[in-house]
Order: C-alpha cells, then structure tokens, then sequence
C-alpha cells in the first residue's frame, strides 16, 4: 500500500490571516496570545486539510511565525550574540531578529535556494553555541496529537542549516561547527520519539548542489549520530537531482528518502537501483513550485510498477513544499474557467496526492472519473487556441545580434549622460516605489470595485505621485522617482497590461515574514498591446525640472516571478517579455524619459543549482535584458537593481547586461557584497544600499556615512551613487522622511570630504 505525505504547506492562511494578525501585534493592537491563536487556527486547519484528503500523515513544523531558518535559529539557541538576548528568546524577541531594533539591525536575508522565498540567514562564529532553546516544535507535536492526527515533524536537517549559515569572522570554517550541533538534534529527535513519533522529515536541500568533499563526507559522520536517536528519519532533497551526492543520500543510514521527481525525475532509474531493500522511497511526483495540474494517468503509468516492487515503502508527495504555490482555487471567481480548469494550487495538489494513493491502492479503475477529468483538463490547455500567438513568434524569430547591444560601450555612453544630466558626485536616487498608504490602497480597490471612475481614480493617483515628487524636491535628492502609487506589486502591475498572463484573486504566497506576493501565471504568449507607465511618469517629469527615472520590472524577475507555463522553454517566454519590455522603454525615451531603471531583483535567483547549468542561463538571462534596454540612445541612463543574493559568483554575467548603473543591497551584509564588484573591478556605475528598507529602525547619518566610506575603498568614488536597499513601498512616510534625509546629508558629507561640490 503506497502512502501520501507533503513535505510542508502554504502557512499564511486563505485569506492571509497570519500577514494581518502579524502587522496587527508589531502595531501593538494585538497581544501575544491573539496572535497565537491565528497561528493555532492555521494549523489546524492545515492539518484537517491533510487528514481530510487521506494523507497518511500531518507535516508539524512546516509553521513558522517569520521564517524556517529563523525558527531553528530560535530552537538551536544560536540567536546571534549582538542582540544580546541569551540562549531562550521570546516571540518579540524573533521578530526583532527579523525586523531589527533600535540597538540591532536586522539579521541579514537572502533568497531560499531559486525560489522567490526568503530566509534569515544564521550567523555563527568560532566560539557559537548550540542548546536546545524553544518549546515551539514539541508544542505543535503535541497539539496535532491532542487533535487526532498522526503527526510527522519537520526539521532543516544540520547540514542544510549550517551550510546557509554565514561565518561573521575570518579564518573559520562553519561545518567544524558540526559536533557541537549535532547533539542538540539529538536531543530534538530524542523529544520527539519521546512524544509518540514515528517519523521525522529532515530536510537536506543541499543534496541538490555542487558539494565539496568535506561536506559530502560530513553527511555520514552526522545521519550515524543521529541514527541513534531511535526515530524514523525521512531524508529530503529536493529543487533538483541529487547526481553525485545520490549515492552519499542512498548510503545515509535513515529510514527513507525523498528524491524531487520533477526537477530530477531523469535520475529516478539510478535512484532506484542504489535504493537499499529497507528504505522507503518518497516520490516528489506533483510538481510543488508550479500550479499547473500534474498529468495523473501519466505519472500512474510510470510508478505502478515500481509500486508493485515497493509495495508500502512507496510513498507519494509533491517534489517540495507547497509554501511556494497559494493556499487553494476556492473562492477563486477572477480566473476564467478555461484557465482555472488547467490550474493546481496547494489544496488541488493534495487531492491529486489521494487521487494517485487511490489508484495504486485500489486499483485506477476506482479514480477513472477524476483521472478522466484530469486528461480533459490537459488536453483542453494543449489545444487552445489563446496559448499561442503568431505575431509574437515571428518578432521572436527576427531578432538579430544588433538587437542587445547598446550602440556605444559604456565609456563613451558614460560622458554623454553626464554631459546631459550634470548631476553632483555621489548621487542620490530611491529604488523606486514609495509608501503604499491607506489612502492610496483604499483608492485602487475603490476603482477596482468601480466605487469610482477612471478619472477619479488618475486624479486620485495624480495627487499622491505629486506629493512623492515634492517630498524628494524638499529632501534635496539629485534622481527622482514617480513613487508608483498606481502599482499594486512590481510584477502584477505590468502583468495586467500584457497579453499571456493571467491573475488570480487570492493566489498569496508568502514572500518573506508577512510580505506576501500574488503571482501571475503566464499561460500564453506575452505580447504588450499599449504603453503601461509612459503616461504616469510623463506627469511625474512635469512637476519637476530634475531627472525623473522610468521604473519598469526586467524580464528575468517578470518571468521568476511568476507561475511560468511549462510548455515551451523559459528562455522562450523570457524573450517574449523582454521584448514588450523594450517597447516600454522606447516609448519613455520618446516621452523624454532620460533615466530608465529595469529592476532584475530575480537575476541571481534564476540561477540554476548546479554551476554546470549556469551557462546556459546566464546567457539567455542577459540577453533578454539586454534586448530589453538597447533600443535607445547612449545619452539615456538604463539602470538596473538587484537585491537579497550572492552575486560574486556571476559578475562577469552581470557586466554582461552592460546596465549604466546598477544598485543593489548591501546595508545588511555591512558592505560586504560589494566587495566583490571591487575585486573583480566592475566596470560600470554602481550604488550599494546604504540603509536597510525592511526595518523600521531609521540609521543615522554616521552610520550610512561609515558605510558609504566603506564602499569608496572598493569602487571609485565617482562611480558611486547613494540609495537605500530596495524600495520604500512597505515603509511609512515618517520613517521614510527621516531615513532620506540622513541619507542625503551622508552623501553630502562625502562630497565634502571627497572634494567634490554639487
């Protein structure tokens, strides 16, 4: 008999109640106690979600209040020693590693893996020690036991946390860490055996990267330890194929595996020959970052047979966690019902789970129905007509080498834009986006409920890009931006305007802490059918006699972003986008729009996992931007932002998209990710976050001064601009006033002390 499990759920609720019982207790409106009870009614519900579809389990631990990572920062005792809090923190206490405090800024995070998710990452230093701290994880236990459930607890398994970690001094290896660690998971894998569980789920992602020897061989120094505990330990792997590691994972003494099916599903023969005769194999056979309908029969078809040899140490589950695809297709009245037919969300996908246990544990002709409706579905998607647009193909097919590249290297480009802009050195800008206020979010739903007109509604946004623009006027910043008052999410905003995409009502998924985003699904071919910011950013240019930047999203991030069809490459659709992009940007260029920014916060994220698909990639990934930006003239400044990634390993690819200027994060690393752009001598202009937008905390002038000073000892100061992390949507005005004004007072000071005058 095959069993079911998932590896983890969406946790912020069907209607986002964590997001807004969060927000509510940071504002002090809530207490503790109300906030856990939301918490308590999403797992629960969860649970009942699992049991109800007939999984064989409930995943436990899959919850966290912020982040994974942040909660076995908590349950491991390693709260970094700057904040001061000892080995046992309190809730305030984890929000404030997430969110800094007036003494500490916030831990640094950075993207889990290629996925769109973030994690604080742990700190750790020679002489970090290790206990366990938190009640949290046998708490939960308990409350899945006392509801009736059988519970399966997840952990990131030791490796994988210390791996992602980050040592904070130099000359020390994170992984000689290990021995310390791994009797604290003793101690967690002993507690809960203590409480009646059978099976542990320990995630080790890891497995799917380029590993060193020290870490391979580390594996079965640590899974013998840990063995010892007496539980069941399911070994997890997945956003890709294990390849050289698939034969450390098959060796590891544990109870089972679960291997990604999706991404890795052409190692599946070799996993199957290495597979020991006592351990059970977890098939990730529903893809869990993507919210097409998987093809059941086909997916039947492949693993009966190897059901009939495995029997119940067969088990079934998507290839991940389902906390990258939202919550479930109820309620979901905005989708089409063509469209909504072909779609799969968390709580679709584990009816498809129970489907499939069906079938191989009594027989398919029981599920023939389901799996009819299945194929239905399928072919209806295959055939339709609205997937696929000539046009767009022949545009596709007449690009030439002309088309991403600029018509004169950065050098020459680089004094005819100061010649055009003569702004002063150190120039200051924003990323973009300013304060979604309650006014401005009450306006576009009031528009969106058609509460008011079209005109109300531009008057309406008019009024608060007006204001934007005066703000930075009196801040005295050199580069302005419209604020993007009109724009619900960086990505959605222009999703809406372009054909091929479609939108989901209530399609959340959680970003980081309570930023949840709404995805787009590209289900055809991405076309622009008429400008989409050229009108709001020629307004913005009338109020003032500075420059005033285009803002448009890249589309590399347009496309990571969202739930990308699977029928043809995603280096095909990138193209696609990249040239509606392109029209976007020539049209600003002909509204007079001389500096036009083309976000690419995804470039990094994209990244394949193993660094020999990274070729590939790179290079269709900076070509689609690069078609994206070259069809204007060398005095228009194209910028670029990238932020939350590693970026020293792919350098060469992003001198490659040949952006005037790039910024980027770096306020949380303390400047250390530039660091690399100075080594390996970045040869265009560039701006390093000086502040971090995802905290309240507002820095001093000293503090950003220091860390602009840091950046001129690795580029040259005059290709240095000054601009916070990312942008301010999130922030409140009065936090943002105080932030920019200290910011602009920072890089005066060092004009003043680089010699340079405005």
């Amino acid at each position: 008999m095959a069993l079911a499990h998932v590896l983890g759920v969406p946790r912020i609720g069907p209607n986002r109640e964590l997001k807004f019982a969060q927000e509510s207790f940071w504002r002090g409106e809530i207490d503790e106690a109300s906030l856990k009870a939301v918490a308590s009614g999403i797992r629960q519900a969860n649970w009942q979600r699992q049991h109800a579809a007939g999984l064989d389990f409930v995943t436990v631990g899959d919850f966290a209040f912020y982040d994974q990572m942040l909660n076995h920062i908590a349950l491991l005792g390693c709260a970094p020693a700057r904040f001061g809090f000892g080995d046992k923190i309190s809730l305030s206490e984890y929000f404030q590693l997430a969110r800094g405090n007036a003494a500490c800024h916030a831990m640094e995070m950075t993207k889990w893996f290629d996925t769109n998710y973030h994690y604080l990452v742990p700190e750790l230093k020679h002489d970090t020690q290790f206990s366990l701290s938190t009640e949290w994880l046998f708490e939960e236990v308990a409350e899945a036991q006392t509801a009736g459930f059988n519970a399966k607890p997840v952990l990131i398994g030791p490796l994988t946390f210390l791996y992602l970690a980050k040592e904070k001094i130099a000359d020390f290896n994170r992984l000689d860490l290990l021995d310390r660690l791994l009797p604290v998971y003793g101690k967690i894998l002993a507690r809960l055996k203590a409480q009646g569980v059978e099976w542990v789920q320990i995630d080790e992602p890891i497995l799917a990267l380029d590993l060193s020897a020290d870490w391979r061989t580390a594996f079965e120094r640590a899974y013998h330890q840990l063995n010892a505990s007496g539980v069941k330990l399911m070994l997890a792997s997945y956003f890709g194929p294990l390849r050289e590691n698939l034969l450390v994972a098959m060796k590891l003494p544990v109870a089972g595996v679960h291997v990604d099916c999706v991404r890795g599903g052409d190692e599946l023969a070799h996993v199957i020959d290495w597979l020991p005769i006592t351990k059970v194999l977890s098939a990730g056979v529903i893809n869990g970052r993507n919210i097409w309908k998987t093809d059941l029969a086909a997916v039947y078809e492949r693993f009966e047979g190897l059901h009939q040899r495995l029997g119940d140490r067969l088990w079934l589950a998507p290839s991940c966690s389902l906390l990258h695809v939202p919550v479930g297709l109820v309620g979901e009245t905005r989708i089409d019902p063509e469209l909504k037919n072909w779609l799969a969300f968390a709580d679709e996908k584990i009816v498809a789970l129970a489907i499939l246990k069906t079938a191989f544990n009594v027989g398919r002709q029981v599920v023939a129905a389901e799996l009819a409706d299945y194929e239905r579905a399928l072919a209806a998607r295959r055939a339709s007509r609205r997937v696929h647009d000539a046009a767009v193909g022949e545009r596709l097919a007449a690009l030439t080498a002309t088309h991403d590249t600029r018509n004169q290297p950065f050098t020459v480009r680089q004094a005819a834009q100061r010649g055009r802009f003569r702004l002063p050195p150190f120039p200051t800008t924003t990323i973009g986006s300013f304060p979604q206020t309650t006014e401005i979010r009450s306006a576009r739903a009031r528009f969106k409920k058609g509460e008011i007109s079209e005109a109300e509604y531009t008057v309406a946004m008019q009024r608060e890009i007006q204001y934007a623009v005066e703000k930075q006027e009196t801040l005295g910043l050199d580069v302005l931006v419209h604020g993007e008052a009109e724009r619900n999410d960086m990505v959605e905003y222009f999703g809406e305007q372009l054909q091929g995409y479609a939108f989901s009502q209530n399609g959340w998924v959680q970003s980081y802490g309570s930023r949840c985003v709404k995805p787009p699904i590209i289900y055809g071919d991405v076309s622009r059918p008429q400008p989409m910011t050229v009108g709001w950013t020629r307004y913005a240019q009338s109020l003032t006699g500075k420059p005033m930047k285009g803002m448009l999203t890249g589309p590399v991030t347009m496309l990571q972003w969202s739930f990308v069809r699977d029928d043809q490459s995603r280096a095909t659709t990138a193209l696609q986008i990249a040239l509606a992009i392109r029209d976007e940007v020539v049209d600003l260029e002909a509204a007079g729009i001389g500096i036009i920014q083309i976000d690419e916060p995804a470039y990094r994220e994209g990244l394949p996992l193993r660094k020999t698909d990274w070729p590939a990639y790179l290079d269709w990934a900076s070509r689609a931007f690069r078609i994206s930006a070259s069809g204007v003239a060398d005095t228009t400044q194209i910028h670029t932002h990238m932020c939350y990634s590693e970026f020293n390993d792919i350098l060469p690819a992003i001198a490659a998209m040949d952006a005037d200027v790039i910024t980027i994060e770096t306020s949380r690393s303390d400047m250390e990710l530039l660091h690399g752009f100075g080594e390996f001598n970045y040869p265009n202009e560039i701006g390093p976050g000086v502040y971090d937008i995802h905290s309240p905390r507002v820095p001093s002038e000293p503090e950003m001064t220091r860390l602009l000073e840091k950046a001129t000892q690795v580029i040259a100061p005059e290709n240095l601009w000054v601009n916070p992390d990312c942008g301010l949507k999130t922030r409140g005005w009065s936090e943002t006033e105080a932030a920019l004004s200290n910011m602009v007072a920072a890089a005066q000071a060092l004009r003043q002390k680089h010699e340079f005058t405005a």
